[in-house]
C-alpha cells in the first residue's frame, strides 16, 4: 500500500486526464445514440453504445449545427477521453457525423438547406476554372486509386504542369481538419491557380466527410478557385455544391483541367495544313492576277506599237510621194533652169537627161 502512487482526488483526476491525453489524444468512436438530452439550451448529453458497452458523451448545442440528433441514430464522433471532476468517464466531442443511409440523408438535406440559405452555393459566386494551367494544387490521399488515375491522366494528356500535392486522409473524421488545413495552407503560401480536391468512389459513409459544414465553408471561402472530383458520377456532396466546379470523378477533373496533347497536335496539324493551303491559294491567285496584268500590259504595248507603226507607214507614204524618183517613174520629167524664152533648161526623166531651149512661155489661165 505504501509503495503505490498517492494522489488527492483532484490530483488523480488531473493525472488520469494527462495519461489519457498523452496515450490516446483524440479518438474516433462509432456507436448508437441513446439517452439524448439538452440542458439549459446550451449543453448536449447522450450515451454512445453498442451491443455490449456504453459511454457518456458531452458537447455544446452549437456543435449540433442544426442537425436533429436523436436516440437510435448511428454516428461517428471525434472526441477527447476525459475523467470529469465528478469521477465520471466521458467523451468530450469535437465533431461528429452520422452513419447509415437514413441519418446521412437527413443530415445532408438539413445542412444543404442551411448553407443554401446563406448563399454558399450561389452560382453567381462561382469563378471560372483556368484551362491553360501552369500551377495546380491537389488535395488527396496519394495512396488512393482516384489520385493515381488523376495524375496518370494529367501526365498523359498534357505534361509540363507544376503540381503541388497535399497528402491528407479522404475519409474518417480526422480527414476534415486535414483537408481544411491543406486548403488554408495553399491559400496563404502558394501561387497555385486552381486547387483540385480529389477522392475516388466509396460508400456513403466513406464520402460523408465531404458533407461536413467546416469543410464546405472552407471550400466556399477559398481565395483560389476549387474543382472537386469526388466519388462516382451519381454521387453529390455539399463540397461539390460549394466548389467553383464539380467534376463527376477524379478522372473527369483531370480531363477538364488539361488539354489533350494528341488532340492539340492534330489540331495544330490541321491549322498548318489549312494555312499552307491558304498560302498556296494566295500565291496561285496572285500569280494568275500577275499573269493577267502582264498580258494586259503586253496587249497595250502591242496596240501602241501597231498604232505607231501605222503612223510611220502613213508618213512613209507621204515621204515616198514626195520622192522625185517616184515622180519620174510615173512618166514625169524634172526641169532645171529659168523659164524664159530662148533659155536653155536641163530635163531629167527616169532614164534620160537632156537640154532644151525654151521657145515660148505663158502663164496658166
Amino acid at each position: 500500500m505504501s509503495e503505490a502512487p498517492r494522489f488527492t482526488v483532484s490530483q488523480f483526476v488531473s493525472v488520469t486526464n494527462q495519461v489519457l491525453e498523452t496515450g490516446l489524444g483524440d479518438v474516433v468512436v462509432f456507436g448508437e445514440v441513446s439517452s439524448f438530452k439538452v440542458n439549459q439550451g446550451k449543453w448536449v448529453f447522450f450515451d454512445l453504445k453498442d451491443s455490449e458497452s456504453s459511454i457518456g458523451c458531452f458537447m455544446t448545442i452549437y456543435q449540433l449545427g442544426g442537425f436533429p440528433l436523436e436516440d437510435g441514430m448511428k454516428i461517428a464522433v471525434q472526441a477527447t477521453p476525459k475523467l470529469t471532476n465528478f469521477g465520471k468517464f466521458s467523451l468530450t466531442i469535437k465533431r461528429f457525423h452520422p452513419l447509415g443511409e437514413g441519418s446521412l440523408k437527413k443530415a445532408f438535406e438539413l445542412l444543404k438547406a442551411k448553407l443554401q440559405k446563406e448563399g454558399l452555393f450561389d452560382p453567381a459566386k462561382k469563378r471560372p476554372i483556368a484551362r491553360n494551367l501552369e500551377r495546380l494544387g491537389v488535395i488527396s490521399s496519394t495512396q488512393a486509386a482516384g489520385y493515381a488515375d488523376f495524375i496518370k491522366i494529367i501526365n498523359e494528356r498534357w505534361g509540363e504542369l507544376k503540381i503541388q500535392v497535399a497528402h491528407t486522409q479522404v475519409q474518417g473524421l480526422p480527414a476534415v481538419d486535414q483537408i481544411v488545413r491543406a486548403i488554408e495552407y495553399m491559400n496563404q503560401y502558394t501561387d497555385n491557380q486552381v486547387i483540385a480536391l480529389i477522392r475516388g468512389g466509396g460508400s456513403k459513409d466513406d464520402l460523408a466527410i465531404f458533407n461536413d459544414e467546416k469543410l464546405v465553408r472552407a471550400i466556399a471561402g477559398s481565395r483560389i478557385p476549387i474543382i472537386t472530383g469526388i466519388g462516382h458520377e451519381v454521387d453529390e456532396s455539399l463540397a461539390d455544391l460549394a466548389a467553383d466546379l464539380a467534376a463527376s470523378t477524379p478522372s473527369n477533373a483531370a480531363q477538364f483541367l488539361t488539354r489533350d496533347r494528341q488532340a492539340e497536335i492534330h489540331s495544330l496539324k490541321l491549322q498548318v495544313s489549312r494555312i499552307h493551303q491558304q498560302i498556296v491559294n494566295k500565291i496561285n491567285f496572285e500569280e494568275h492576277k500577275l499573269r493577267e496584268q502582264i498580258e494586259s500590259i503586253r496587249t497595250k504595248i502591242f496596240n501602241f506599237l501597231q498604232l505607231e507603226l501605222q503612223k510611220i507607214q502613213q508618213k512613209q507614204k507621204i515621204i515616198e510621194n514626195l520622192n522625185p524618183d517616184i515622180v519620174l517613174r510615173r512618166g514625169y520629167a524634172i526641169i532645171h533652169g529659168h523659164l524664159s524664152e530662148n533659155a536653155i533648161v536641163h530635163l531629167e526623166t527616169e532614164t534620160h537627161q537632156a537640154e532644151a531651149k525654151i521657145i515660148k512661155v505663158k502663164n496658166k489661165e
